[in-house]
């Protein structure tokens, strides 16, 4: 297992690279000069110079990625172009409200769709699947923008239930105020798509050989689904959530500006609109070596799941 994930890291190293090289070089020569963004319609020419000189985008490429990689070295990204604030402050205080929204949409995701899908591959065939398969094919087809306009109406503004938007210092509090909504939004939206796919992997398990060896052994169809099926189709269903993972992690973005969250999600928003290329820089790397190690995760967890797999 050692030399495994010491293989396997020293891979990632390649990958890495390639994908700091592709932000420098996008944004370098492919993003609007952020000198004149900066400066506003009625800055001068001699305005622009300035703030490149003082930016250092006049100095040649290769100091400038030298530059680049010093940060990702030391995580120290500078400061943003718009705020003049640390980088690596805005991290620390914005992350927290993020991770606040985006851990239980993910937990719950999985500890929800789970058990549900499986319940559906037991009702297979039934009226009650195939209603609930309609009620997931309507819900894929709604936009996640009704999703919340609806929301908000319902159970914040006719109900009462949950503020609409509103943030504090404790996690506690925003755990339970003003969390709730938009991370029961989230699951209405991910936990239809989660549920046909993950009843698909235990549908296609449930025509395998083994499952018939086991029927014919006695065995009844719930201890079969329990602790044949659902273990074999984890390796499918754990490589479905690594993928998603970034997903969520983006998806939380559009969630921190519907309800006004002061995450790291609606900076990043406000980053763009402002052309504050630290700030999207550290986001895009920091976001690729979350999704490889969380691939590297992924691996490792199917080794736990089946002890059949062989980590090569």
């Amino acid at each position: 297992m050692a030399a495994y994930l010491i293989r396997r890291i020293w891979q990632m190293i390649p990958t890495l690279v390639g994908v700091v090289l592709l932000v420098f070089f996008l944004f370098k020569y492919f993003g609007g000069d952020p000198a004149v963004i900066l400066g506003g319609l009625n800055a001068t020419p001699e305005q622009v110079d300035a703030i490149r000189t003082q930016l250092g985008l006049n100095q040649p490429t290769y100091v400038q990625l030298g530059i680049f990689l010093k940060q990702i070295a030391t995580f120290d990204w500078g400061r943003s172009w718009a705020t003049n604030e640390a980088v690596g402050h805005l991290f620390a205080t914005r992350l927290p409200a993020t991770l606040t929204v985006m851990t239980p949409i993910l937990l719950l995701d999985a500890v929800l769709a789970i058990p549900f899908a499986l319940l559906v591959a037991y009702l297979r065939g039934s009226l009650t699947d195939r209603a609930i398969m309609v009620v997931t094919t309507v819900a894929l087809a709604v936009s996640f923008l009704v999703y919340v306009i609806v929301g908000q109406y319902l159970f914040a503004f006719r109900l009462g239930w949950f503020p609409v938007q509103g943030w504090t210092d404790s996690v506690l509090t925003n755990l339970a105020v003003y969390a709730p909504l938009p991370v029961l939004l989230a699951l209405l939206v991910g936990l239809a798509p989660q549920t046909r796919l993950y009843r698909t992997f235990f549908l296609d398990e449930i025509g395998q050989d083994y499952v018939r060896t086991a029927r014919a052994k006695g065995l009844s169809e719930k201890r079969i689904l329990l602790t044949h099926v659902m273990r074999n189709a984890m390796i499918p269903i754990l490589t479905n959530v690594a993928v998603a993972l970034p997903g969520i992690f983006v998806g939380s973005f559009l969630i921190e500006v519907f309800f006004s969250i002061p995450g790291l999600g609606r900076e990043v928003l406000l980053a763009v609109n402002r052309s504050d290329y630290p700030v999207i820089q550290a986001v895009t790397v920091y976001l690729a070596v979350i999704t490889m190690l969380v691939n590297l995760a992924t691996d490792v967890l199917y080794k736990l799941v089946d002890p059949r797999v062989v980590l090569k």
